[in-house]
């Protein structure tokens, strides 16, 4: 029963030696099993964490307790985690006490991420007034692409045509350049992620990520998301276009593609009566020197960017097409690894994919 709980559990005995991890312990903590049941909760934890405290209460007191909003830190984390913990007596025969984690992160930031919707709807005008001055050159870059697609070699052909391509999709966008505050419905479809990642990779590679190792871990069974095309491209462009940004300076730059099913978290859109999952999971993962803590908090919100010319609003806008996709985005950061993961609700209904990605 407790392998099959999404949540961290670990159970420690009266001397605080760790006696089970579930799959999903395993995963928090990374660490397996016969790692951690080789070691105390001191070891696990930081230095001084009233965990270890609550451990003992529990035990004392044969009940269960419950702290809420503790940070757990670890040298396996690399920084500090927020948790609900609930600790129970595993039975009234010995001294076993099961923990319970439930990390706060994700719920705090998808608080965060609604009241940064709020606020990107105050760039409509800016970008409304901006798309003019944008549409003028791409007509002339398309015009220049169809020319060179007539006169290149077959071995050009293919990237000539990726440019007048890609013009086009950067139209279709600033068409509804007012999306921060447009709430009309997007035209879906079941959509393979991986098609989408892999001509992301392909666009990167070409573009503004020459020179940099792409690696993938992929789960093949993933389900189809529901969503639009080219909205998807745009959100996962975007990051890793600043994950190559910020692995300018880094002497074996790498951006890596993870794909995974993870069931169990649940949210209340805007609009639908009922929870929905969300279960699929993207991470765009770099190798760079990482961002600053301040900015963490408010990495979604519009304007805000550590980059001298930076606008601020990649980010808020990748935060709001997320978001009406009905998913979520948070970000973890330090030196030497940043990832942003994506989580999306799947297709529902009896779709499936072609292998080039259109419904089959």
């Amino acid at each position: 029963m407790l392998q099959a709980l999404p949540q961290p559990v670990v159970v420690c005995d009266e001397h605080n030696m760790v006696v089970f991890a579930n799959y999903a312990a395993e995963a928090f903590f990374g660490a397996s099993l016969s790692v951690l049941s080789r070691q105390k909760l001191d070891d696990l934890i930081a230095f001084g964490s009233p965990i270890v405290n609550l451990v003992q209460q529990v035990i004392a007191r044969r009940a269960p307790m419950t702290e809420y909003r503790l940070r757990v830190g670890s040298s396996r984390f690399g920084d500090d985690r927020v948790v609900d913990l609930f600790a129970s007596p595993l039975s009234d025969t010995d001294n076993r006490v099961a923990l319970l984690f439930q990390e706060r992160t994700m719920a705090d930031k998808i608080d965060r991420q609604l009241v940064s919707r709020g606020a990107a709807r105050s760039v409509t005008g800016l970008a409304s007034m901006l798309a003019h001055e944008i549409k003028n050159p791409l007509s002339g870059i398309r015009g220049a692409a169809q020319l060179l697609e007539q006169t290149v070699t077959a071995e050009e052909q293919p990237l000539a045509r990726l440019i007048r391509e890609e013009t086009d999709r950067i139209v279709t966008l600033i068409d509804r350049v007012d999306v921060f505050g447009d709430d009309r419905p997007m035209d879906r479809e079941p959509i393979n992620i991986h098609v989408v990642l892999d001509r992301v990779k392909l666009l990167a590679k070409n573009g503004v990520a020459r020179g940099i190792t792409f690696s993938e871990e992929y789960d093949p069974s993933l389900p189809p998301v529901w969503g639009n095309r080219d909205q998807l491209v745009q959100v996962f462009l975007n990051l890793v276009k600043n994950a190559a940004e910020a692995l300018e300076r880094t002497s074996k730059p790498e951006i890596k593609f993870s794909t995974a099913f993870r069931p169990g978290i649940k949210i209340s859109v805007s609009g639908i009566v009922d929870r929905i999952s969300l279960p699929l999971e993207i991470i765009i993962e770099d190798n760079g020197p990482g961002m600053p803590p301040e900015i963490l908090p408010v990495l979604f919100d519009p304007f805000v960017t550590t980059k001298v010319n930076g606008s601020g609003l990649g980010l808020a806008l990748v935060a709001k097409i997320v978001g009406d996709h009905g998913g979520v985005i948070d970000s973890e950061s330090r030196p030497g690894r940043t990832r942003f993961r994506v989580l999306l609700p799947v297709a529902s209904g009896p779709k499936s994919l072609s292998s080039d990605g259109e419904p089959g």
